[in-house]
Formats: C-alpha cells, structure tokens, sequence
C-alpha cells in the first residue's frame, strides 16, 4: 500500500504542475512533511518509534503513540484492543530497558515518575517499579528476559507486522485502485504469453503429427518458436513464406592495440548460397525441357495440396482458388471462419503489399522467375504453372526483405521537439528529453507506461544511460552541470559542475566498464545563443573530460588538436578501450582510453561531424557530418574512406518544420542520427516520415533501402534500435514530439 501511495501522490503532484495549482501544491507537499503516517510505510513508522526512544524522547513517544490510537487503532473492533495494549506496554518496556543500557538512570527514573499515575493500577508494571534500584537488572531472571536481543527483536517484527496487516485490511479510496489494476493487467498479460506459448507448442505438435512427411513448408522456423509478439497470423504466414539460407561469416582481425578482448562474431556476413524449399525451383535452370514440366506437374500438385492444408492461402493465390478453399471449410461455423479468413487476409496484403511492389521493381530478381513462366507456357497444365510461379515469388520476396513490421505505437506524452531517444542497455526503459527541457522516462514492455518525469529550471541539452547499474541517468544542462538521476528512487544523487567557461553540455557517453564517462563540453557562440538555428562558420572552443562516476570529480581533460574544439558526438567500443569522437570542425579523434591520449584524427567532412558509431566488428568508423555524407572509414588506415554515401537534407538535418501563415522551425542535430541492429548489417536512419532501414553493402551504393517505417507527420530527428528483447524495436522521433515504436520481425534467422 505504502508504494501505491506514492505513486498516487506523484501522479497528483503532477496533476497540480499540469493545472497551475501552485499554491495547493505547495499545502500538498508541506502536509506530506509533516505526515505522521509516513505514507502508510511501516518501515518508516518503525524508525519514527525508534528515534524516540534512541533520543530519550519520552513526550514524543507518548504523543505518536496516542496519535496513532486515535488515527487507526481506535477504529479497530473491541478484539484487538488487548492486543494493542499489549503492543504500548511492550513500546515502554523497551524504552525503559534503553535506558539502562545506554547507562542514563535520569531518564528510567523520569519514566516512573511521569508514568506513575498510569501504570501503577496495572497488574504488569507492579514489579518494575523496583528496576531502578536494582544494581544488575540484566542479571535479575524477572528481567534479564528483557534485556535480550531475542525479545527485542520479537517485539518490533511483531510491531511491524502487526500494522502491515491493518494497513492491508483498511478501506482503500477509489484514487488508489489503479495499483490494484495496473498489477492485474500486467499478471494478465504475462499469464497470456504463458499461454500463448502453450498455443503454439500445441499447434506445431499437432501439425507436426498431422502433416508427418508431406512438405517441408510447414515445418516451424526455429526463430519464430522463441517469438514472444508474434500472432497466429503472422505465424501462419511466415510458417508459409519461409525460405532458407546459408551464409558465412568470416574472420574477425582485431585492433591488436586497442581491442584486447574479444567479443562476438563480426557482423559483416556476406550471402553466397540461397537453397530455395521447393524442387520445382532447382529445376528452373536445366536444360532438359522434359524433366522441367515433369518436375513441374509434380510439384503443383504439392503446392496445391499444402496450400488446402495450410490454414490460410498464399498470398498469390488467384480469387478462383480462394473460393475453392473457403467452400472447403463448410463444415466449421461459416461466419466465424469467414471472419477470420478475412482478417487474415487483410493483415497478409498490408504486410506483404509494399514487399510484392519493391520485388516487381528489380528487374534481375523478376527475371530469376520469369524463364519459369516462359517454359510453362507450354505445359498442359498453366493453371498450376502459374500458381507455382507466383508462389517462387512469395519466396523471392521472404529473402529480398529480411523484416516484417509487425506492430507500431505512438508515444505522446511530449509536447515539443524531441532531442534525444534512448533505450537503456537492458532495453526496459525509455529516456526521451524535448526541446523545452521536459525528460520522460517510460517503459513499453508489456504496457506503455510514463515512469518518472523530470522539469528542469535550468536548459537540457544532452542525456546518457548509465552502464552500472543501468537504472541511473547523466542529465547534460547548458549551464554546466551533469545531474545524476536515479529513475527508481526519482530522485537526484548528486549534481556535477563541469566548467563555468563552458557551460553547454553537448555530448555525453558512459564507459562500459561503469566506472567514468565523458563530457564534451562547450561555449556560448558569439551572437549570446546556446541554440542557433543554424550553425555559425567560426569554430566554437569546447573541451573534453573524463569523471569518475564513484568519486565525483574530474580525472583528466583530453588533449584536442589543433585547437580545442567543440565535440559535438562520443562512442565508446564494447569493451572501454577505444573512444571515438566527432567535432565541430569535421574531424574525427579516436583516443586510447587506456593511455588517455589520441592515437589518430583525420579530417571527415566539409562541415560538422553530427553523429559516429563504431561499426560491428569494430574495425571500422560510420560517420554522418553536415555535408550530408554517410561514410565509413577504417580505424587501421588513418583517414582511409571503406565507402560513402550521400544522404537526403532530412536524414542528416538541419530539420526543418513548416506550418502555416510563414511558421518555420528548424532544429540543429542534437540525438543519434543513425543506429545499427544486433549484427550490424542493417542500420536505421531520420526521413521527414519516419525511420528508413537500409542494409549496408560492400559495393556501390553503400547502402540499400530497405524498409520505410513511416508514421510520422514530422520530421524525424533522432532514432534508436533495441534489440535487447526477442523481437527489434525501432524507435524514431520527430519534431511534432511524437515517438513511434515500430517492432519487427526478423525474417532470417
């Protein structure tokens, strides 16, 4: 109950911040000082008591005690009145035996005499009157019981659970209902998964027995069996669709300097060999004529009869054999089953539609199916020709695109610009700071729900997950200071001043190891602005520190060459060691964390560098500057471009926002323009309507488009990847304050 209170009274502190009631809220808070039920915490009511008696405070003993009498003890039935008198006789006892401990005769002799009108009628204390003549009272066998650890003990859990248990039996109000429900739904929903779970093992056991050696089509992927958000139908559909591959990985060559440990495969995996599951599509590069339509005829027949028994149709199927199918199922209940066969159908076209539309567009991938329907042509049997061919092309198209959006939520809570998105390193919350300096803190597994809010006097301009424990966050301000904040406890740990020459936070970046993080901090410009609309030629003077998070205070200041500049980006590798860096100037600095000195830099854009990321398997450097560029360059060969592509205005900024009667916003790049997924072989970028997912390639183009997320009526300014959990979820952020979350289904394993 204690935790259901405080939430509720968060909630309506903010209520009266959202409703100007400024002068209730200061009752509000005043009146929670000075409450004596601390919040009905019993742990709290109990160190009240304690201090009391550890003080020799015998009249604020008696005054706490007799208020709680009168609050909650007085409303209890007559039953229990012997139980709280014994509970006030055994509450004097101890702080009469606390006083002869601590030696303080003065105070066990004040007790009897104030105490005397009171007690001397009862049977109990008739015998204690004697205690503070007695020379050893610890070593009487009346009182040495008393004086153990064993009694005292007993005493305060008693105590303790004594008002838990008439915290839980008293009448709760209405306001403090949502605890009970939000508890509710999510056992609910972890009791669904549970049973979700249970549906699908029970569906692939009995497809399994059912099928036995028909085809390989319907056997379950082994990625889609550990799938926590993924429903019946796109189980169905991807169970359908499925087309394996074979890839290898090569080497991984390792930073001998620099990156002593090693870490996982490299992410560079290159596609060699694409095994498709039908024999009909081995068979479509031989010579032999006869053997093709043999093999043909065949394998329609196979299709069409896995098609009959897979619960839904292809996604190619023509309309003649749909109705075919449906008047199949005429001995289930028609308008329950033609319901779902139509919502099935509706989620297959919208997932696959814009699949389909980029397939017909490559015109080499289109050509790999088109000999097939030429060859066909012939055959006796076309009809089924043509369905085998379309069905090659569902399975073109499940290896062309390597996810599936499977859901996207809105978060709106914010009410301007969004700076900075970030997910925690174990993928349960979400920091998200807007332009008017308002940080959320919320979570988006299994419900989305606002955690913590966090209202700054002074600018925000940077923010950062710690690294150990994950549940703190480094708050960067423009009047140079780093705030600690704790998002559990929602409260400050303690409060850094940087540098008062330079006072703008504009980067921040945790050690893995959890013991330091990096600062950059910089200059006020010129024209007195800590936020231009667009960025001045001259260069600002900035600097780079490093503090140690257990000690509070600042370990060295980086050595910027040529001239100290304004950093504008930080990353550390996976292990601390390296640090790369991105400035004002458009050069990158890569700093030996282990030496604290700058092993290379070199010059990386025509402008400013906005956003750099290590690469997967660390041997390169993604960078995204001013220019517009997006390149990658090799940290082995100092200055030497791997590849480079040019970006749109709207995935590299500065973002622009128009609206009516001449209204135009625009916002310098401040978050993470660009983010990689868990094998790094796709990366995520801004667009005016929403997230862009590209694969990166090692020829020209560097990058190739993949997925558009969309969603979005603003422009998006900073994205982030979590592929903490089984499904990746991509989130995007946009000027209007709008966050999407758009989970995806990884359709490779």
């Amino acid at each position: 109950m204690g935790s259901a209170v405080e939430r509720t009274d968060e909630h309506v502190r903010e209520y009266l911040i959202y409703r100007g009631f400024t002068n209730t809220l200061k009752h509000l808070d005043s009146e929670i000082k000075a409450d004596k039920e601390k919040g009905f915490r019993v742990d709290k009511i109990i160190d009240q008591l304690l201090q009391f008696i550890h003080s020799f405070e015998l009249s604020g003993l008696k005054d706490y005690w007799l208020y709680l009498d009168r609050r909650l003890f007085c409303r209890l039935e007559d039953v229990y009145r012997a139980t709280v008198n014994k509970l006030r006789a055994s509450l004097y006892r101890y702080y009469v035996i606390n006083t002869i401990q601590k030696g303080n005769l003065e105070k066990t002799q004040e007790f009897f005499q104030k105490q005397a009108m009171e007690l001397q009628g009862q049977s109990e204390w008739r015998d204690w009157f004697i205690l503070p003549f007695i020379p050893a009272p610890e070593q009487n066998p009346a009182f040495a019981p008393y004086f153990s650890r064993q009694w005292s003990d007993t005493f305060l859990v008693s105590l303790h659970n004594f008002l838990s248990v008439l915290f839980q039996c008293m009448p709760q109000p209405v306001l403090l209902s949502f605890d009970a429900e939000v508890q509710k739904t999510t056992s609910l929903s972890e009791e669904n998964e549970q049973l979700r779970h249970l549906v699908f093992a029970l569906q692939t056991e009995s497809r399994d027995q059912r099928d036995g050696d028909e085809v390989v089509h319907h056997k379950l992927p082994l990625y889609v069996q550990n799938m926590d958000r993924l429903g019946d139908t796109e189980l169905d559909l991807v169970s359908s669709q499925r087309a394996v591959s074979v890839t290898t990985t090569p080497s991984r060559n390792f930073f001998s300097t620099f990156l002593p440990q090693g870490r996982r495969a490299p992410g560079a995996k290159t596609q060699q060999v694409t095994l498709v599951s039908s024999p009909s599509q081995a068979a479509v590069g031989r010579k032999d004529q006869p053997s093709i339509q043999s093999s043909k005829s065949r394998d329609a027949v196979q299709v069409k009869e896995a098609k009959q028994a897979s619960s839904q149709p292809s996604i190619s199927e023509p309309s003649s054999f749909q109705s075919q199918h449906l008047s199949q199922q005429t001995n289930q209940p028609t308008h329950s089953r033609h319901k779902k066969i139509q919502t099935h159908e509706k989620e297959r076209k919208e997932l696959f539609s814009k699949s389909l539309s980029q397939f017909q567009e490559k015109k080499g991938e289109v050509g790999q199916v088109e000999p097939l329907n030429e060859t066909s042509a012939d055959a006796p049997d076309s009809s089924s020709s043509r369905s085998e061919g379309r069905a090659l092309e569902g399975v073109a198209v499940s290896v062309e695109q390597p996810f599936i959006k499977l859901s996207q939520e809105e978060y709106g809570e914010h009410h301007s610009s969004i700076m900075h998105c970030r997910v925690d390193c174990s993928g349960r919350r979400v920091a998200s700071l807007d332009i008017d300096g308002v940080i959320k803190v919320w979570s988006f597994n299994p419900i989305m729900q606002t955690k913590a809010t966090i209202m700054s006097k002074s600018p925000l301009l940077s923010l950062e997950w710690a690294t150990k424990p994950d549940r703190l966050l480094l708050l960067g301000s423009g009047v140079g200071t780093v705030r600690l904040y704790d998002t559990e406890a929602k409260k400050n740990l303690y409060e850094m001043n940087i540098d008062e020459t330079h006072p703008r936070i504009l980067s921040l970046a945790c050690s893995p190891s959890g013991s330091s993080f990096v600062c950059s901090a910089a200059a006020v410009n010129r024209s007195g602005l800590a936020e231009p609309a667009h960025r001045l030629p001259m260069q600002v003077s900035g600097q780079l520190l490093l503090w140690d998070t257990k000690t509070v205070k600042q370990q060295l200041q980086f050595s910027l060459e040529p001239d100290p500049v304004a950093i504008n980006c930080t990353a550390f590798n996976h292990n601390g060691n390296l640090l790369v860096t991105g400035a004002a100037d458009g050069v990158i600095r890569l700093f030996d964390m282990q030496q604290y000195e700058s092993a290379m830099s070199w010059r990386a854009h025509d402008g400013e560098v906005y956003s750099v990321e290590f690469s997967y398997d660390e041997n390169t450097v993604f960078s995204v500057g001013e220019d517009g560029k997006f390149i990658q360059w090799n940290i082995h060969r100092c200055g030497v471009k791997q590849s480079e592509q040019v970006l749109p205005q709207e995935a590299t900024g500065p973002f622009v926002l128009a609206g009516f009667s001449g209204y135009k916003q625009v916002q310098v790049p401040r978050g993470r323009l660009f983010t990689f997924d868990s094998e790094g072989q796709h990366v995520l970028t801004c667009s005016s309507s929403g997230g862009i997912i590209y694969k990166l390639t090692n020829g020209e183009p560097a990058l190739e488009s993949l997925l558009s997320l969309g969603g979005h009526k603003a422009p998006v300014v900073t994205v982030d990847w979590c592929s903490a959990l089984d499904c990746g979820t991509c989130l995007t952020a946009s000027m209007d304050g709008k966050i999407k979350l758009s989970t995806l289904l990884a359709q490779k394993s």
